[in-house]
């Protein structure tokens, strides 16, 4: 009995010291610093695993067509994409390099999630990210034509990109 006791004493103690910790403004919330590696990776874990779980949308029949990766170049530009995670022939915008954890690289992100993943990402955005929701801002039709210009982003060449979206209000 004295052993449970004991338990839930350090118990209540460690949650107080916690919240003194946390809410006392001891805990650095600036982005000038790295997530400890395993911190790092169980934000990763619970945030695939999220992703995993909601994203069951399916592309629409026309997902890999010219017009629709052209279509969704425009949307791409349009909704600021770029800024923070570059296009073909554009670099990131400079305040992007501060965003902690960093934007990730599309040609490689895009390369590694399903096509309803990035919709679901687009459409719902990603909590303590920087990256937003566009599902307010944005058709589904339109969100699904910029997921198929990501999963064709590593093979758009620069001049094309530019050619796409020259009209693109950015």
């Amino acid at each position: 009995m004295r052993l449970l006791t004991l338990i839930g004493a350090l118990g209540i103690a460690g949650g107080l010291a916690a919240a003194g910790f946390f809410f006392g403004g001891f805990f650095d919330i600036s982005t000038g610093w790295e997530d400890p590696a395993p911190i790092a990776q169980a934000i990763a874990r619970v945030r695939d695993a999220s992703i995993a779980r909601r994203a069951t949308d399916s592309p629409p029949a026309d997902f890999d067509s010219a017009q629709r990766v052209q279509a969704g170049a425009q949307v791409f530009a349009t909704l600021g994409c770029a800024n923070c995670h570059g296009a073909p022939g554009v670099k990131w915008q400079k305040f992007s390099e501060g965003m902690n954890p960093a934007p990730p690289d599309l040609k490689e992100e895009g390369a590694r999630l399903s096509p309803a993943q990035i919709f679901w990402v687009v459409g719902h955005g990603i909590r303590m990210t920087g990256m937003p929701a566009f599902g307010e801002a944005a058709s589904a039709d339109q969100l699904w034509s910029l997921v198929a210009f990501v999963k064709k982003l590593p093979a758009v060449p620069d001049a094309d990109y530019t050619a796409w979206t020259a009209g693109a209000k950015q």
